[in-house]
């Protein structure tokens, strides 16, 4: 098949990925929209019962976790799966994590509530590396249909971005009400069908890939295509991975706290001298290592436009469902239904971004990298100075417009535009060639871990009786004028890059 692109239109592969993208986010952003409202949802109505800081605690673990696990699934499809091995064996270990809640969700099936917690937490962790083998490896190939001076790259990944956010658009509205209004298993259980149509695009559009994302050395021996022993690795990976997930929780289960201490900080300090060794081996000459400081510099911006955006499905979910007006003309608005606008103005925005990038750069005036992270952070800290105001008006016993959260999310989404596009094509385009997955997995690991600060951060806070979104606010106003202040040093350290 013919993959060759012309120079003002987009390669067919760009569209398979979008598709593929679009499901698997649909199965991961409706069972985001469920997990803390199910976690605190009593007992009685088929829930947890957790209280709010424990619910935000395995949210926050969770979603850390999601984004750390890309660092792995980097390695593998660099070293050995290759891209599409990788996207297969994450989709459907993805699809059986999903199944798994949707079982350890329904007390029909499992009357027993420890039972159920066990099945609903051996999913999460089965959900968590699937995704590491899926997420970075679907970028990687975005990137890799186009040259890096390419200047259609950055509109390309606009447009996959686009494909994320229908995902999100679309899960909790599906996924979302039936979880909310039927029953927390089938809400679940769309989301896993969500996965498996993913898989079953990609696979089916496999050929418009042409030679990317194969295995290590196929291209060489002019291979287009997975052969006989690939699948059999897909099959063999699946189970392997969720065994060890299965391995791990018996361990953990079985061991005290002291042990469970001790395998987290082996567990870091592995992944850490991981990584540094990766990009040691992987980097050569000055340019390579100037581009890959840069990234390790933006990485630690994103950490913080993160922490606060990150509050989407932790605190404003909380916010919705406690603080909000939410009765509209006699309709009570499902709380998963918030989650809705994020996406709902990033389709709305990102074709006229990915337009507006092309004209500026015709014109000589599209922003640097730095420039755009900077935006980003200051429009982040507009919007949680509003937060900051809605807060104060619940706190004085009112029942909020949902305005508040309606203009928040948008203008989140408006920062979010500014910067994770741009980043994703910004790592494609900065990493040295061998070990371009790995670092697509240290930038997920930056959203790793402003997931988890989103998450504890009004605990952190708590304790020094400061409130979480002026605290976000300044924190936001300050990176953007570092980024500002750093720009021309790093414009010059990506050597040619823009």
């Amino acid at each position: 098949m013919d993959t060759t692109q012309p120079q003002q239109g987009h390669p067919k592969g760009l569209y398979t990925l979008f598709f593929t993208e679009m499901w698997e986010r649909f199965s991961y952003y409706g069972m985001r929209a469920l997990l803390t409202i199910f976690l605190t949802a009593e007992l009685a109505t088929g829930g947890f019962g957790l209280d709010r800081a424990e619910s935000l605690s395995v949210y926050g673990v969770f979603t850390a976790l999601v984004y750390l696990t890309p660092i792995l699934g980097g390695w593998f499809a660099d070293k050995i799966l290759g891209q599409r091995k990788s996207i297969l064996v994450g989709g459907l270990v993805m699809a059986i994590g999903q199944f798994m809640l949707a079982a350890g969700s329904s007390i029909e099936l499992l009357p027993d509530l420890e039972t159920r917690k066990n099945l609903f937490y051996l999913g999460l962790g089965v959900l968590i590396l699937g995704n590491g083998f899926f997420k970075p490896n679907i970028s990687t190939i975005v990137g890799d249909l186009y040259d890096n001076d390419d200047p259609r790259k950055d509109g390309a990944f606009t447009i996959f971005y686009m494909g994320i956010n229908i995902g999100a658009f679309l899960s909790p509205f599906v996924a979302g009400t039936l979880g909310e209004k039927v029953g927390w298993p089938y809400g679940y259980f769309a989301a896993g069908l969500g996965m498996l149509l993913g898989v079953l695009w990609f696979y089916a559009r496999r050929g418009t890939l042409g030679d990317k994302g194969l295995p290590p050395g196929y291209k060489e021996k002019g291979l287009t295509d997975l052969v006989g022993k690939d699948w059999r690795d897909v099959i063999l990976y699946t189970i392997g991975n969720v065994a060890f997930v299965i391995l791990i929780m018996f361990i953990w289960n079985h061991s005290s706290e002291l042990i469970h201490t001790i395998m987290v900080w082996v567990l870091g300090i592995a992944g850490v001298g991981f990584i540094g060794m990766s990009i040691f081996k992987g980097t050569n000459g000055s340019t390579e290592w100037t581009r890959v400081f840069v990234i390790l510099i933006l990485a630690f911006f994103n950490i913080v436009f993160w922490a606060g955006f990150e509050q989407a499905g932790g605190t404003f979910n909380l916010f919705a469902q406690e603080n909000t007006d939410r009765v509209v003309g006699g309709f009570e608005i499902p709380t998963t239904w918030f989650q809705n606008i994020n996406p709902i103005v990033i389709v709305t925005l990102a074709p006229l971004f990915s337009i507006l990038w092309v004209k500026l750069a015709a014109k000589k005036l599209n922003p640097r990298t730095p420039v755009k992270f900077a935006m980003a952070m200051f429009i982040g800290a507009i919007a949680f100075f509003i937060m900051t105001q809605a807060q104060n008006s619940a706190d004085a016993g009112n029942i909020v417009s949902p305005m508040w959260l309606v203009v928040v999310y948008a203008l989140l989404t408006v920062g979010e535009l500014m910067l994770s596009p741009i980043g994703l094509s910004m790592v494609t385009k900065l990493s040295p060639g061998s070990i371009t997955s790995i670092m697509m997995g240290v930038w997920m690991a930056s959203f790793a871990l402003g997931n988890y600060l989103a998450a504890t951060l009004e605990q952190i806070l708590t304790t020094y009786d400061f409130a979480l979104y002026p605290f976000i606010t300044y924190l936001m106003l300050a990176s953007g004028a570092c980024l500002l202040l750093l720009s021309p040093i790093l414009n010059k350290f990506m050597k040619g890059i823009h």
